[in-house]
């Protein structure tokens, strides 16, 4: 079974509240919105590199890097000031940046900013309940091409498919959307319901090394204590009734809930994060704990109790390590309260199971953002676990 262990806190920490840490995709380096500034530090030395002020009246509640800004990193912010930033390094003082443009529309704070792959469009949410969709048309020069407005409650999250134009909503409302440009035209093309209370975030499997023949998911988490795996259905199928479809579909697409995963949390569960190298998943919340999830062929499971933990090896050590007890005990907890009584939806090619945890990974703190990312660990570039907590700090973790 897997541990996990510190490798580093960043320092110094913010000396307020963290909300997010957004690990650049190509440079060794993470941004993390805090108090009235972004900070950027290094994967390198851990260390902090630039403190960017300015633009923001008030807290930054969310970062996002543009894809393909690898020699002039740019980074969208959003703010309790309800306003998104945009800012470029500056190419001669790399610790200084450029606050190029803020984009002004929204009502509300503003909870989550993302790129689309391409990095031509920019999606925003807020919590005055709207999606908008911003096109660059030019140097620090933004178009609004579409401002949704389907969500019966504050938007918590946006998160764009790897590879293709489509976008994730998470809300207040317990729903989740699925938005396509039509015909010149963005709309809502499924509404994923399940989720008995907020969902906070949603994130997309990686495209690189997944399983081809699964296509498309999306993994959600909620105040309701769970991770919800969602499939689009395969064409063949949409005209059938499915047990497991509990989608409505508002246009041509239907998704499908595949399966949910082992219920660890206690307490909401503020983050989850697909990783790109493992296709493992992490999550974090308000109880402050680290869970990481490998999902596995279903063969077997009938030996375990159907949420892919088996009772002989659902034992937690306070280090994060899972350990196999020498006698079986059907109504084991894993350390939190949480029985072994089956939580997640079976389905014919695989199930989640839980191969590591960590307590208290922020003492007493909540954790409110998770992501996965490389780092030089031990003299090699290894895979490890960013999170982001109430205390302020960023801390890097690995499991082995």
């Amino acid at each position: 079974m897997a541990a996990i262990a510190l490798v580093a806190t960043l320092t110094p920490p913010c000396a307020s509240r963290a909300w997010l840490t957004a690990p650049h995709p190509n440079l060794p380096i993470v941004a993390t919105a805090t108090a009235n500034a972004l900070r950027i530090y290094s994967l390198t030395s851990f260390t902090l590199l630039s403190t960017i002020t300015g633009g923001h009246k008030r807290s930054i509640r969310s970062a996002s890097w543009k894809p393909g800004s690898k020699n002039q990193p740019v980074i969208a912010t959003g703010s309790f000031d309800a306003s998104v930033g945009i800012w470029s390094q500056d190419e001669d003082d790399k610790e200084e940046w450029r606050f190029a443009i803020v984009l002004d529309g929204h009502e509300s704070e503003v909870k989550s900013v993302a790129w689309s792959a391409g990095g031509n469009f920019l999606a925003t949410c807020s919590r005055d309940k709207s999606v908008w969709i911003w096109e660059e048309v030019g140097e620090d020069d933004f178009e609004t091409v579409a401002v949704l407005q389907e969500h019966e409650g504050d938007v918590k999250c946006v998160a764009w498919h790897p590879e293709e134009e489509l976008l994730a909503s998470a809300s207040y409302d317990d729903d989740i959307r699925l938005w396509r440009e039509e015909i010149d035209d963005w709309g809502c093309v499924s509404v994923l319901r399940g989720h008995e209370s907020t969902v906070w975030a949603v994130e997309w499997e990686p495209m690189q090394g997944r399983n081809e023949d699964v296509g498309s998911r999306l993994a959600s988490c909620s105040d309701d204590g769970t991770i919800r795996i969602w499939k689009k259905k395969p064409s063949q199928e949409r005209q059938q009734q499915s047990r497991l479809s509990i989608i409505r579909s508002t246009s041509a697409e239907e998704w499908e809930e595949e399966d949910q995963l082992p219920k660890q949390h206690v307490r909401t569960i503020y983050s989850v994060a697909w990783s790109k190298t493992s296709h493992r998943i992490a999550s974090v919340g308000g109880d402050g704990k680290i869970v990481v999830y490998e999902e596995h062929p279903a063969v077997g499971l009938d030996e375990g109790d159907g949420n892919g933990v088996d009772h002989d090896t659902a034992q937690v050590e306070p280090n994060g390590t899972l350990t196999e007890p020498n006698v079986p005990n059907e109504n084991h907890t894993l350390g939190n309260g949480a029985s072994n009584e089956s939580q997640s939806i079976k389905n014919k090619d695989s199930s989640w199971r839980v191969i590591a945890e960590y307590d208290c990974a922020h003492g007493v703190f909540e954790i409110n953002h998770v992501a996965w990312t490389k780092a030089k660990v031990d003299g090699s570039e290894q895979e490890v676990i960013v999170t982001t907590g109430d205390d302020g700090e960023v801390k890097i973790w690995k499991v082995s």
